[in-house]
């Protein structure tokens, strides 16, 4: 049976913690053994290589905009979203991820949460302020709601037929 503490022992329990009287930013997780953190922060000297944000996409010689160009250009579908097609983010990416899972069609993707630079890259790029934005055959085709009215309607069906992986019959 599951012992209740009182709120006391609650309390005083958090209050001895070294993350309690810190004024970092604390990520902690529960272990068996007990309470792990770290109080890695962006920028700081003592923050080991390895866990400082990267930006995955920028480098000096290369600019956003030209990246997403290149994805445009080189994915027969391309999604901009919240998130990733395994792991959307939003409703709205999760939506226009399981239209488009609908047809047999390779699927390309950048999360547009990882990178605000990006995000005002693709949206400079499509004139689109919204997101997710999907791309087909390099060609701006919009959001999750134009991309669920075109399954709708059977134009989608007919944009993705000469894609490698033809759509699923149904």
């Amino acid at each position: 049976m599951a012992r209740l503490l009182s709120s006391n022992a609650v309390l005083k329990a958090i209050a001895t913690l070294p993350a309690a009287l810190s004024s970092r930013n604390v990520i902690g997780s529960f272990y068996p053994s007990g309470l792990k953190y770290s109080t890695s922060v962006p920028g700081d000297p003592d923050t080991h290589e390895d866990f400082r944000p990267t930006n995955k996409i920028q480098s000096s010689d290369v600019s956003l905009k030209d990246v997403v160009e290149q994805d445009v250009k080189e994915n027969p579908v391309m999604i901009y979203m919240k998130g990733v097609p395994d792991f959307p983010q939003c409703g709205f990416s999760s939506l226009a991820v399981r239209v488009l899972k609908h047809y047999n069609v390779p699927l390309s993707a950048r999360n547009i949460l990882e990178d605000a630079e990006l995000k005002s890259a693709v949206k400079a790029f499509s004139h689109w302020p919204t997101f997710p934005q999907i791309f087909i055959k390099g060609e701006f085709i919009g959001g999750s709601d134009i991309i669920l009215n075109m399954h709708q309607n059977g134009e989608l069906k007919e944009k993705l037929k000469d894609i490698v992986g033809s759509p699923k019959l149904e």
